[in-house]
């Protein structure tokens, strides 16, 4: 993001603000969005040493205050929405109606704050692209989308209705890990028990045998040096280590791509991303096709929800293959994403006039090869996870015994 001066009259005062946006353009837009008056000028400047003090510390706050509203809670407000505006309430007004009947404290406040500005002039849409993060990019898509075609109401429904959908396959995800995240979570609790508790007795009794140590009891006792010496100051570490690795994956594209290219080459990991996104991507796109939005508008509505990088990369070629006059069905195969069947069959959709048609049923392929991965997650984590537990079985068994046995031959001999 560039920094932005922009000079503005109002109430017969001349103010100068800061503003930080990608181009002149999108400064010049801001400034009108948030400031009443006469705009001047707008001018990129240096961003001053303190401005950028300021930002370093605004985000890094933000980015652990900010909270995402509940799905649950999300969704039965959108449907709510959906229900008041097919009944001619204005959005203003059920927003605050949402907003003043609801428990969540995230959606109170995002509700709220839509409301004032709604109230201020602002469109809805633009009003949500504050709340990008609390709200996310479907929800901001698919509202988009119902002021475009004028049936805000049946835009909310469908919003619902996928919402829903990726909630459900959330929820399969976590029924898919609870069972080896519960067995690897009792395995690091007996681990730091034995480390703690158990191997220390056996240190002792190894010190006095004054013999060279195996490198298993050596790796052990390493472990059990560094966990009761520097335990808290290894996890205060992790913590923090954490924390800025979120702060810069959150504030330089350049770190989130690296890491979303490492994700993609992970395994069983590169699965999920790939299938979720094209998931939700034909999903979103059948949705805007359906609704008679051009193909272009669609491919950059569909692709801004897109979370990681080199797969929005990838997309947004096929947007631009469109944009100068080429086929949906070349700029698909372009990308190496799809199966060469989805390629034939979004051809077939464009020769013959029936691309929503075809989209929705590729959208339904990509659905069930999701749902496929998802219900085969634990069979395919099952071999890590045995490796894992052998692995500091084996550690243990060894550390401890093979001292005692070489003491025990020690003393036959």
């Amino acid at each position: 993001m560039k920094y932005f001066v922009a000079t503005i009259l109002t109430k017969g005062k001349r103010l100068e603000v800061p503003l930080y946006a990608k181009d002149r353009k999108e400064a010049n837009d801001l400034a009108k969005l948030k400031y009443s008056g006469i705009i001047i000028k707008v001018v990129e400047e240096t961003e001053p040493l303190e401005e950028q003090f300021k930002r370093f510390k605004a985000n890094f706050t933000q980015n652990i205050k900010k909270r995402k509203i509940k799905p649950d809670a999300l969704i039965a407000a959108i449907r709510q929405l959906a229900v008041m505006t097919n009944a001619g309430i204005s959005i203003h007004d059920s927003l605050s109606e949402i907003a003043s009947s609801s428990d969540d404290k995230a959606l109170k406040h995002v509700f709220s704050k839509l409301a004032d500005d709604i109230n201020s002039g602002h469109s809805f849409s633009s009003s949500m692209e504050n709340f990008r993060f609390e709200l996310g990019d479907l929800t901001i898509a698919m509202v988009q989308l119902g002021e475009k075609t004028g049936d805000l109401d049946e835009a909310l429904y469908a919003l619902a209705d996928m919402l829903e959908e990726i909630r459900a396959n959330f929820i399969k995800f976590k029924k898919a890990m609870a069972y080896p995240r519960n067995v690897m979570i009792a395995m690091a609790i007996a681990f730091t028990i034995l480390i703690s508790y158990v191997v220390p007795k056996f240190k002792d009794m190894f010190e006095k045998l004054n013999v060279e140590l195996p490198l298993p009891t050596q790796i052990l006792l390493k472990l059990e040096y560094l966990f009761n010496n520097y335990g808290l100051y290894i996890i205060a570490g992790l913590f923090l280590a954490f924390v800025l690795f979120k702060y810069l994956i959150s504030n330089y594209r350049n770190i989130r791509l690296a890491w979303h290219k490492i994700l993609l080459r992970t395994y069983l990991i590169k699965n999920i991303i790939k299938f979720s996104t094209l998931s939700r991507f034909t999903l979103v796109f059948s949705e805007l096709v359906r609704a008679g939005i051009p193909i272009a508008e669609a491919l950059e509505t569909s692709i801004s929800m897109i979370d990681n990088l080199p797969l929005k990369i990838k997309l947004s070629s096929v947007r631009l293959t469109v944009e100068k006059g080429g086929t949906l069905k070349s700029g698909l195969d372009e990308t190496k994403l799809f199966e060469n069947m989805i390629i034939q069959m979004v051809r077939a959709g464009e020769d013959s006039g029936t691309l929503d048609a075809m989209m929705q049923k590729v959208a339904q392929f990509y659905k069930m090869k999701f749902d496929a991965i998802i219900d085969g997650l634990s069979d395919a984590i099952e071999p890590i996870m045995l490796v894992i537990i052998a692995a500091m079985v084996i550690l243990l068994a060894l550390g401890i015994f093979l001292p005692i046995w070489g003491l025990g031959s020690a003393i036959g001999g």
